[in-house]
């Protein structure tokens, strides 16, 4: 069966980022002109998803409005003749079909997507993490999809991280199975360096089946009160193959003040209208820099 649904949690606080989210939400940040999350609503269009069901929680609704029309905004653009920013509002209204869903309370991953099994029904779906910016010729959701043809069994998205930094992540022990896959034995959710199975992390793009759920429903909340998905794809795994998918790739860690600090500056020096001027006047900086630090 063919994947057309998607998931997008974005219920969660920012917490990282106050004190700029105590009004607005993190996923609403801007990467240059664009919000991190319409970034990863490209890539869902872009690699066929047709329905996108976003988690949201309370004071989220500027990420609504931001994929709903704007008749205001859209008749001032028109009377002021500005045709090009005009056809640019209307596309992101009008990208792809997005549904919405209240998680009541922020209790993990694994309970945001647990909310939408009404909505997701009996098919399998992807789940998009909005902290994650995958610069990447062939969108990484479009690479797992392929995979998923072949496998139909749950996919998720590996990188090689630095040890130090497992702790950071979920974290796989596997067998390779070609063609950038692995075929899981275990899942283990921040793992200190020393006791980590390997050094690849699970990044925020997922392939699942309907039959998580089940198994997310039994998930106890850790000590934190929340119900991990590592711990319910764990639970799958006894009944079910589970494959990683190595992508090809560059991510941005968007959810920590300098990966975004990052992103900003490399998507804004790819921008054609941007990126000469940017980086003359960083060249400029340089010098002041060098002297400072």
């Amino acid at each position: 069966m063919r994947v057309r649904k998607a998931v997008f949690p974005a219920a969660g606080w920012g917490t990282r980022f106050l004190p700029a989210t105590k009004a607005q939400p993190k996923e609403m940040l801007p990467l240059v002109d664009k919000p991190v999350i319409q970034y990863v609503i490209e890539e869902a269009v872009a690699s066929g998803i047709e329905d996108i069901i976003i988690v949201t929680g309370r004071g989220k609704n500027a990420i609504e409005d931001h994929f709903d029309v704007s008749f205001e905004l859209e008749r001032v653009l028109e009377q002021r003749g500005e045709r090009e920013r005009l056809k640019e509002v209307r596309e992101i209204s009008e990208m792809i079909k997005v549904s919405y869903v209240r998680q009541k309370e922020a209790l993990g991953l694994g309970h945001a997507i647990l909310v939408t099994k009404h909505m997701v029904g009996d098919e399998p779906f992807a789940v998009f993490l909005g902290d994650d910016i995958i610069d990447a010729k062939v969108p990484v959701m479009k690479q797992m999809m392929k995979a998923f043809a072949r496998l139909k069994s749950p996919i998720l998205a590996l990188e090689k991280v630095d040890r130090a930094r497992t702790k950071d992540y979920g974290v796989i022990a596997g067998t390779p199975a070609g063609d950038s896959l692995f075929k899981l034995t275990d899942l283990v959710e921040k793992p200190e360096p020393d006791k980590a199975p390997s050094d690849l992390a699970i990044i925020g793009r997922y392939i699942l089946t309907p039959s998580i759920f089940k198994h997310l429903e039994k998930t106890p909340p850790d000590r934190r009160g929340e119900i991990q998905l590592t711990n319910g794809l764990r639970s799958l795994l006894k009944e079910q193959a589970i494959y990683g998918y190595q992508f090809e790739g560059k991510r941005y860690d968007t959810g920590n003040k300098l990966g975004f600090l990052k992103a900003t500056v490399e998507f804004a020096l790819k921008r054609p209208d941007l990126g000469k001027d940017f980086l003359e006047y960083l060249r400029t900086l340089d010098l002041g820099l060098r002297s400072r630090w």
